[in-house]
């Protein structure tokens, strides 16, 4: 039985990886592997792999603002949802954003997404704010962790 492997992505090969699972999530902000390439030098990016098939992929946005707050995303393909996948990455993003001295944490999730909205409410996230891109038609939602 395949393990399941989570890894930052090193060459363009998972780079492409890590970008079909987040154009397969967010259809409506499809990024180009120069977009990837330029996110994965400013945020903590990790690929998941069923044996060699991919699975998901997160996405950690350093601490800003005076609360230090980071971004945690992780997606799941839909294929691939309610087996464990989205909880071993979004544990591993919630780590990374610890090391990185996160303070708070937030998600984005698109509104269309009732699976993900309801993954980020079952961890404890409420919502703070949805906003509309220029030129789209879909909102994202952005959660926040309660203060504990």
């Amino acid at each position: 039985m395949p393990t399941l492997r989570i890894e930052r992505p090193h060459g363009d090969a998972m780079l492409e990886d890590w970008r079909f699972v987040h154009n397969t999530v967010i259809p409506t902000g499809p990024l180009s592997l120069d977009d990837v390439r330029e996110r994965s030098r400013r945020n903590h990016l990790e690929v998941a792999y069923l044996g060699d098939a991919v699975v998901g992929c997160t996405t950690v946005r350093p601490p800003t603002g005076e609360d230090a707050t980071a971004t945690v995303i992780a997606r799941v393909l839909p294929g691939h949802r309610e087996q464990g996948f989205g909880t071993a990455l979004y544990t591993r993003g919630m780590d990374r954003a610890r090391e990185m001295g996160a303070a708070a944490v937030e998600t984005v999730v698109l509104a269309s997404n009732s699976e993900g909205l309801r993954f980020a409410g079952a961890r404890g996230f409420v919502e703070v704010e949805r906003y509309v891109l220029p030129g789209d038609t879909i909102a994202y939602v952005t959660l926040r962790l309660p203060s504990t």
